[in-house]
């Protein structure tokens, strides 16, 4: 990618990394370009194992608004990039990781967002796929499952597993196009989606 692809409020800036016995920085265009250069097909993140290099102030807010140095993110390209080389650890972080860097950054609820359905009638009752805001397209499933979560205000939150361990969050017009397929049985609230069942824990429903 050429520096003049890159947004203004974002070229040229350098986040200081910490828990580094040196000060060393990262510059945004100089991880662009390796995560360019990673991305080229599927990047195989999971099996990365790259040093940890401290933190980047690069934010993913609820409502999927990317930030970096408080700044938003409004390239869509740049930031599916980006969206293409994360990865959500065992530790319950999510990172940027390319094959020599990994970078902690912080996610305030899911990284993705599902912003469109579709619904397939099949012989196993329904699919439903789902487009996000960076572009994956995922059909919920035995490898896609739909989790619900119990939210004190009683909203109806449903999530998808998008890959790895990286969710979308429905948005709230999706999660009312959801909550009108539900079923009920003797067991309570659940969905279908390609031969997959999903139960609604009581109280997220």
């Amino acid at each position: 990618m050429r520096p003049a692809t890159i947004p203004a409020a974002i070229a040229g800036k350098t986040e200081t990394m910490i828990d580094q016995p040196s000060k060393q920085t990262v510059s945004l265009e100089a991880l662009v370009s390796r995560a360019e250069r990673a991305g080229r097909g599927a990047p195989p993140v999971e099996r990365w194992n790259p040093d940890f290099c401290g933190e980047i102030d690069m934010v993913i807010r609820a409502d999927g608004t990317w930030f970096y140095n408080g700044t938003p993110i409004r390239r869509e390209a740049l930031k599916r990039l980006f969206s293409s080389v994360l990865r959500k650890d065992d530790d319950g972080r999510t990172y940027l990781v390319t094959p020599v860097e990994k970078l902690a950054i912080t996610v305030e609820d899911a990284p993705f967002v599902a912003v469109e359905m579709s619904r397939e009638a099949t012989d196993t009752g329904q699919t439903l796929t789902f487009r996000t805001d960076t572009g994956d397209v995922v059909s919920a499933g035995p490898d896609h499952p739909i989790r619900f979560a119990s939210d004190p205000d009683g909203a109806f939150r449903p999530y998808l597993l998008v890959r790895g361990r990286l969710e979308a969050a429905l948005t709230r017009s999706l999660a009312f196009d959801l909550a009108e397929l539900l079923e009920e049985d003797e067991a309570g609230f659940f969905l279908v989606s390609n031969g997959a069942r999903f139960a609604v824990p009581e109280g997220a429903a």
